[in-house]
């Protein structure tokens, strides 16, 4: 199964092996397996200087601010920048020349990969390229097909997809506003991690500095134009066919059932076209289903207010089943129950753990460390492990990945943004994917004979009486901020260690071999660190633990994320005294970080 970007142009990468992708298309037989490739001269040569010693510096300056351009543009496992114009305060950095640089780097990284792997040359490697509606994919698309014809490969042109459809190598800057765009990238193994992405973006940042011809001027081959969203649809209806497996028409195993989608104007329309509309499902109410780059309704987006709000108020006006909102490129969903309650964070990860967990009893269950405590009970008492671990759908993932291979049986893996990957579907955060498996789950919920919409799976889950979101900007110039952002965060470590914050506890799971705050493997195969990250559990005399503070550097902006839950009322208020006068001002971390959020939560 190939896998699309719906917020911007896509790139994925294909090994021609039947065995390593799903058959939802057939092999294109025309093509040759093997066909040689020649690495660009712009890998190999460099600009140099030969003036006086101070133009070489002025030059070598230039040429250290130009590689930076690219270099900033690396987000964690993802590239991600400003494409348009109109954003305030932010200039447009993702360019064509910057893309094409980045995707000619990618062509040649899948390459050398696979020869890696074979130990001989490889040829025809097929890349498949897709992009969501936002304005920017169409000059990006052509920057990424120069790219990569650059590199020798061979490319498909998948046209308006969703990243769940392409995987192998995606363009997308997700739920972000309409003046952004990036890349996302996959391979038949999954998707690429931050060291991976960081070792392209290096590349490119050569490739770009010392390239004379910024855009380029090298005719490539027109690419194929496929339709991969058809199979991909048609393969989704197949399951859901197969797995309720109706005793009455077996072919519309939705029939009788009303479904609300709330597409946001992103990719996510054909799901109600090609999917349920197909399997006889009523969609009468849905909303934003036509793409629309400049999304003049809201932002896709299944953690975002307005959003959730208008599917709910579908849902209750049409006396629907069940609604659905998708984020632009669909890799993540939320859903809303017939009696309009939200089903996103912690919700829909224990609604996909209690549905998992029937078929896979005792499975280990990954997610990120801004779950709450009742989260992890509501999992326990199911017979299920969770493992806490890093923020980042991609570390979440590959955690995942990782205890698997070790053989530790992990069926879900689940991040609060609504990004879930299953073993069962190759490890792919696939939003679609997660909502057919609650579509079936409801199905067979009706022919077993109850009366109780999809939300009584969670029923029981407890929810924390309070929890807050903070930020710290981190102070000074841009290119300082990921270094004062890491001393900040082990600075916060080695104060709870010494025991300056009483009650406070570096948190672990106590599974997975995962220790310290959750961020580092004790096992033999640790995970490289994108960004620095502690949870310390807080408890008192009389309460016990009743909550939670995360520190966490952000991959996206120069500045540090603080998520507390507390299950006693002002519980939050007292963490964030503590973390401001027992840490943050006695560190001297207030010089380096803006605590203004802080101080205005205490004071409020």
């Amino acid at each position: 199964m190939m896998a699309s970007a719906s917020t911007s142009s896509k790139v994925f990468h294909r090994n021609l092996s039947r065995r390593t992708v799903p058959a939802l298309f057939p092999p294109l037989k025309s093509l040759s397996t093997h066909a040689s490739i020649a690495f660009p001269c712009s890998s190999r040569k460099h600009v140099h200087v030969k003036c006086s010693v101070t133009m070489k510096y002025d030059n070598e300056a230039v040429i250290d601010e130009e590689m930076d351009k690219v270099r900033r543009l690396q987000n964690g496992s993802d590239v991600r920048g400003v494409a348009l114009e109109g954003e305030k305060g932010r200039t447009v950095d993702l360019t064509p020349a910057a893309v094409e640089a980045i995707a000619e780097s990618f062509g040649e990284w899948v390459i050398k990969a696979i020869e890696r792997d074979r130990g001989c040359p490889v040829e025809d490697v097929r890349v498949s390229l897709g992009r969501d509606p936002r304005k920017s994919g169409s000059s990006l698309s052509t920057a990424v097909l120069a790219g990569l014809g650059r590199a020798g490969c061979m490319v498909f042109d998948m046209g308006l997809a969703t990243t769940p459809a392409c995987f192998m190598s995606t363009m997308t800057a997700s739920h972000l506003p309409y003046t952004r765009n990036g890349l996302k990238f996959f391979t038949k193994k999954g998707g690429l991690t931050s060291p991976e992405v960081e070792e392209i973006c290096n590349i490119a940042a050569w490739k770009y500095a010392n390239r004379l011809t910024k855009v380029s001027t090298m005719l490539t081959p027109r690419p194929m134009q496929v339709d991969f969203m058809s199979a991909y649809a048609k393969h989704l209806c197949g399951i859901i066919k197969e797995r309720v497996n109706h005793p009455r028409h077996y072919d519309t195993p939705l029939r009788g059932f009303q479904i609300i989608v709330n597409a946001g104007n992103g990719s996510g329309g054909f799901f109600t076209w090609d999917v349920l509309d197909k399997l006889g499902a009523d969609t009468f109410g849905s909303l934003h289903l036509n793409p629309d780059g400049m999304f003049p309704n809201h932002i896709p987006n299944p953690e975002d207010w307005t959003a959730m709000s208008l599917t709910r108020a579908a849902v209750l006006e049409n006396s629907a089943e069940l609604g659905i909102v998708f984020d632009t490129d669909v890799d993540r969903s939320g859903v809303v129950d017939r009696k309009g309650n939200p089903i996103n964070g912690d919700r829909l990860i224990a609604l996909m753990s209690a549905i998992v967990l029937k078929e896979h009893p005792g499975t280990i269950i990954v997610t990120d460390a801004r779950t709450s405590m009742a989260l992890t009970r509501f999992i326990t008492d199911r017979g299920g492990h969770h493992c806490l671990y890093r923020v980042g759908y991609r570390n979440v993932i590959d955690k995942g990945v990782q205890l698997n291979k070790e053989g530790i049986e992990t069926h879900l893996m689940m991040e609060t943004s609504g990004h879930g990957a299953l073993r069962e579907n190759y490890f792919l955060d696939d939003g679609a994917y997660m909502v057919v498996k609650i579509i079936i789950e409801l199905v067979r919920m009706k022919l077993a004979g109850s009366k109780d919409g999809i939300g009584s799976l969670i029923e029981d889950l407890e929810e924390p009486l309070e929890s807050v979101e903070l930020r710290m900007n981190i102070l000074g110039e841009p290119r300082h901020a990921k270094a004062k952002g890491t001393e900040a965060i082990e600075t916060f470590r080695n104060y709870i260690e010494e025991g300056k914050l009483e009650g406070w506890e570096l948190d672990a799971c106590g599974d997975c071999w995962v220790s310290e705050g959750c961020l580092v493997d004790s096992n033999d195969i640790p995970a490289a660190i994108d960004a620095h990250m502690y949870r310390a559990k807080v408890s008192d005399g009389v309460n016990g633990q009743y909550g939670w503070v995360h520190l966490r550097q952000s991959i996206h902006n120069p500045n540090i994320a603080v998520n507390m839950q507390s299950t006693v009322s002002g519980g939050c208020l007292f963490m964030a005294q503590a973390l401001r006068d027992k840490f943050l001002v006695p560190s001297g971390m207030d010089k380096t970080l803006d605590i203004g959020q802080i101080v205005k939560y205490i004071q409020s």
